[in-house]
């Protein structure tokens, strides 16, 4: 990896792991947020700044190697948040020659039936959906154009530390205290859960290596596990027995969504939880050599994650 400045756009738990690992490679790296927070480490610069700011992002990108977009727009507001965002980070990489390396889904692929692959029409229909394939259409629509470099990683629901997703708030902390669990959609389905550590090692080796750039790439997952299994796979990983695990109904969430917003905003992923949902990252794997962290380890520290 060429030395130099490193930006990272956001600090959850992606931006926070990227930063933290470039640093750990010895890289000089600026993390932007809106309040100014971030990794703590020497080499790790923390700048207060507005992200859908293109004006105050592009003197901060000066120089960069790289532009990292790890951030992460409040759930049920993706709509109004991440156009002006994007198009800032878009406008700050060109500005100072940089590749931008988005971190994103698979929500830009709609219902699909089979593995998800990057060559697959970004199919989706509800906004969430609509607003990542835009990202990434108007980021490729410039890299064709020379104007910049691009590529994406996209991973599936994430596990890890400050993941919250959805084995997270609504799933270990009441696993740890022997209580059964709620999930959405179907608990018997085959599903694929990306570990954030395994994002951010994706992240940095498409930002840094030529042959990644101008497409997407999926983060290496593991064998998909359903939810049921996941969780099961959560009580070994923190030595606790297993708990029950029942599923909500769809009328249910729908009813819930009434008068609880994000759960109003999961009715355009639900199927993502009744079907299969199945990440193919075997790409990536040839391309680069990445392999997922295993499955246990990567339980591991999430449950140790949540007991710290």
């Amino acid at each position: 990896m060429a030395s130099g400045l490193h930006l990272v756009v956001g600090a959850g738990p992606v931006g926070s792991t990227t930063a933290r690992l470039l640093a750990a490679q010895g890289e000089r790296v600026r993390v932007v947020t809106r309040s100014g927070s971030g990794p703590d480490h020497p080499a790790v610069e923390r700048v207060r700044a507005d992200a859908s700011d293109a004006g105050a992002l592009r003197p901060l990108a000066e120089g960069a190697i790289a532009v990292y977009n790890c951030v992460n727009p409040p759930y049920t507001s993706w709509g109004t948040d991440w156009p002006p965002i994007a198009a800032a980070l878009l406008a700050a990489a060109e500005s100072a020659g940089a590749v931008l390396a988005t971190t994103s889904n698979l929500y830009a692929y709609g219902p699909v039936d089979g593995p998800l692959t990057t060559d697959l029409p970004l199919a989706a229909t509800g906004t969430k959906g609509r607003v990542r394939a835009t990202m990434w259409q108007e980021a490729l629509a410039a890299h064709a154009a020379g104007r910049v470099r691009v590529t994406e990683v996209r991973g599936s629901d994430y596990l890890g530390e400050g993941a919250e997703s959805h084995l997270g708030a609504r799933v270990v902390p009441r696993l740890l205290a022997g209580k059964g669990v709620q999930v959405i959609g179907s608990a018997d389905q085959p599903h694929t859960w990306t570990y954030v550590p395994d994002v951010a090692r994706t992240l940095i080796t498409v930002a840094t290596d030529e042959r990644a750039w101008g497409r997407a790439w999926h983060v290496p997952s593991n064998p998909p596990r359903s939810q049921r299994e996941a969780v099961g796979d959560l009580c070994a990983a923190a030595g606790v027995p297993p708990v029950p695990v029942r599923a909500m109904p769809g009328a249910m969430l729908r009813a819930a969504g009434l008068f609880v917003p994000l759960l109003r905003e999961l009715r355009e992923v639900e199927y993502q939880f009744t079907g299969p949902f199945v990440l193919d990252s075997a790409a990536t794997t040839v391309t680069f050599g990445l392999e997922p962290t295993p499955w246990p380890e990567a339980c591991a520290q999430h449950v140790a994650w949540y007991r710290s």
